[in-house]
């Protein structure tokens, strides 16, 4: 991203992000989030098929394939329409923030960079001190996270 104000856009899209963080440790149902509503409302598969013009049959094949991980993004929308509810989508960084996911990616690749570097002078009889490696390594990282090359993500 050779984007001159790049840092602000990850920053404001850590900072959406940041929103969905409560929502880290919820776990889908194993039944799918359609079953349980539709039962906790006590309604039939009739009752949620009428709603979205499907028979019964068809209703329990979205409940499933909900369920095992196969069901589209508009067919959820579409039976949170039927139940009253708003389907929420989104990603969570793994990491605490996409800056920190870049920050460690690039110290990864930092120290990749270095160390191979650090290993042929060895081999030439010019070896760097722990120091001055270290020192190496947190340079490298620094312009790896200000520059975010696409080889970052290789």
């Amino acid at each position: 991203m050779k984007l001159k104000n790049s840092k602000l856009i990850i920053r404001q899209l850590d900072k959406r992000m940041q929103t969905l963080q409560p929502l880290r440790d919820v776990e889908h149902p194993k039944e799918g989030w359609i079953a349980l509503i539709r039962k906790t409302l006590n309604m039939s598969l009739r009752q949620l098929g009428q709603r979205l013009s499907v028979t019964p049959q068809g209703m329990k094949k979205i409940e499933s394939n909900e369920s095992k991980g196969g069901i589209t993004l508009n067919a959820l929308r579409e039976a949170g329409d039927a139940l009253n509810m708003r389907l929420v989508y989104g990603f969570i960084p793994k990491e605490e923030s996409l800056e920190k996911m870049i920050e460690i990616r690039a110290k990864e690749l930092a120290q990749k960079i270095v160390m191979r570097t650090s290993t042929t002078m060895k081999l030439e009889g010019q070896e760097n001190s722990d120091q001055r490696i270290r020192e190496a390594i947190a340079d490298m990282t620094e312009e790896l996270r200000r520059e975010m090359p696409k080889s970052l993500w290789d």
